[in-house]
């Protein structure tokens, strides 16, 4: 548990026994430090902090047990239990200690003692000091109720964590904020326009129905993959004559055929369907693209909207500003791929039983598009087979503590300093890292906002190593490569280009008011 006393003014963390407490940041304090307390016997405990910034530089008392003047905005009281050792309910009350964890510079120093005396030097045990960044006042009786403890704490004592905390909460409020609200509004003219074209597919050719519903706000099927260029997966009908076939031959793909050869008239794509009873992705992706070439001159957005030629993709430019990618696809819920049958890896703690029988039962979309890792494989199925796709269940692993908001900052920061030639940085690269973040930091409160800080630093230096390896897994198909088909120039460069970000984070959070 973590516990905030205005403005970076107190953290205590780790408690040996049962704890509540919440409190707001507020603008007054300007001091920091960093408490573990161990609390063997029932009593309250109190602080009084000397703050230079207050006025008239005087001491400030603080009743953690009660709600004051100084916290105004607490809303609950610490309460703490004595505890005894594991297993011997038996065992004496063990007498009570409380350690001071700082962070400060070398010509600081902390001093601190009981309200009965003057504050004292640290504590020397057995001739020889405690490591500078712990003081221990065991030899100080046992707290009592009522009775509080001194701390001097130096001015600038606030913490590189908690700074860092302060500046990306005010990078989120102002930046990421600011991109949300422009990428809603461009979402929204682009699909009016993507809604116009697709009906008037529709009109031609029934089979295509437009499956972009607006559901307060959320567009079913649309992803934003930067601020400029986004995708929208049109679902189609009627996959049930198919068998889903995954054999791991090609990475990152698979295949739909014909259950029984007898019921190949009785399916709605019966002219897809290959001589050896495969659904061809590439041949319906042709007929859609031509369908969508001729509603573009038709719709009512004729004048701003057209296609994007050389390529087999089905790609719409808008206003020379949004290029927009439709992909027809196939649901797949209920169904897990053989490929991905190693997840979860057993001993990984994340993510729990329950979450993991949701996420399968998500299922995996399959997409007509073209696949990089099918690029140069000689294999007669490759303009067959469909791409794997998890957005969904990705999306449903990433509900729940700072972890979509660490997404966006990431997404943010990726959007003003790691566009570089060749895209070897995508939004999707940075969610396949957070999701790997999550492993490596399985337990919830690891996803407290508190610890948003160390979660970014993580993922950016994650993204460093797989940029100097030249290699980034997919989350759930680990056999494929992310950066298949980029340049080993584009990737050095991003390498450096995003250490040199980093860097800043690390050394100087205000950094973040220029980024």
């Amino acid at each position: 548990m973590i516990l905030k006393i205005n403005d970076f003014g107190i953290y205590v963390v780790k408690f040996s026994c049962e704890a509540t407490f919440t409190a707001q940041p507020g603008p007054e304090v300007k001091n920091c430090l960093v408490l573990e307390l161990h609390q063997n016997t029932n009593s309250s405990v109190s602080i009084e902090h000397q703050n230079p910034f207050r006025e008239g530089g005087g001491k400030q008392f603080i009743d953690l047990t009660s709600s004051t003047k100084d916290l105004p905005q607490v809303s609950n009281r610490l309460s703490l239990s004595s505890t005894r050792p594991q297993g011997n309910s038996a065992a004496p009350r063990r007498s009570s200690t409380l350690r001071l964890t700082t962070a400060r510079r070398r010509d600081q120093q902390v001093r601190w003692g009981g309200a009965s005396q003057q504050p004292c030097p640290p504590f020397e045990q057995g001739g020889r000091y405690l490591r500078k960044s712990v003081h221990s006042c065991t030899n100080q009786p046992p707290l009592q109720q009522g009775r509080p403890a001194t701390m001097l704490v130096p001015s600038d004592m606030m913490t590189a964590q908690s700074k860092l905390l302060y500046q990306l909460n005010k990078f989120y409020g102002e930046r990421v904020q600011a991109r949300k609200g422009t990428v809603a509004k461009t979402v929204r003219e682009v699909c009016k326009v993507v809604q116009d074209v697709l009906k008037e597919v529709e009109v031609q050719e029934p089979r295509f129905i437009s499956s972009l519903n607006d559901c307060n706000g959320h567009f079913e099927g649309f992803d934003v993959i930067s601020p400029s260029e986004f995708e929208v997966v049109l679902y189609l009908n009627q996959m049930g004559v198919f068998n889903f076939v995954d054999d791991g031959s090609l990475p990152g793909c698979a295949v739909l055929k014909l259950s029984d050869g007898r019921k190949r008239s009785m399916s709605l794509w019966v002219e897809f369907i290959t001589a050896s009873g495969y659904l061809s992705a590439r041949k319906i992706r042709s007929r859609f693209q031509t369908l969508v070439a001729q509603a573009c001159d038709k719709c009512s957005y004729r004048d701003i909207v057209k296609m994007v030629a050389d390529t087999t993709e089905v790609k719409l430019r808008i206003r020379e500003r949004y290029v927009v990618q439709i992909t027809p696809a196939f649901r797949c819920s209920g169904l897990w791929p053989r490929s991905a049958a190693h997840w979860p890896i057993p001993q990984i703690l994340w993510p729990n039983p329950n979450l993991v029988a949701e996420v399968k039962a998500e299922g995996f979309d399959l997409l007509s598009k073209e696949s990089v890792t099918l690029q140069g494989k000689q294999s007669s199925m490759e303009g067959d087979a469909w791409v794997l796709n998890f957005c969904e269940a990705e999306n449903r692993l990433l509900q729940g503590g700072c972890r979509k908001k660490c997404l966006s900052i990431l997404k943010t920061l990726k959007d003003r300093h790691l566009e570089l030639p060749g895209n070897p940085v995508t939004s999707y690269h940075l969610k396949t890292l957070l999701l790997y973040e999550c492993e490596k930091h399985p337990r919830e409160i690891e996803w407290d906002e508190t610890c948003l800080g160390d979660r970014i630093n993580g993922i950016l230096l994650q993204l460093i190593s797989c940029l100097q390896c030249r290699r980034c897994p997919h989350y759930f198909l680990p056999q494929l490569d992310l950066f298949k088909g980029k340049s080993a120039s584009s990737l050095e460069n991003a390498a450096k280009q995003t250490w040199r970000l980093t860097r800043e984070l690390l050394t100087n959070p205000r950094s973040l008011e220029k980024l």
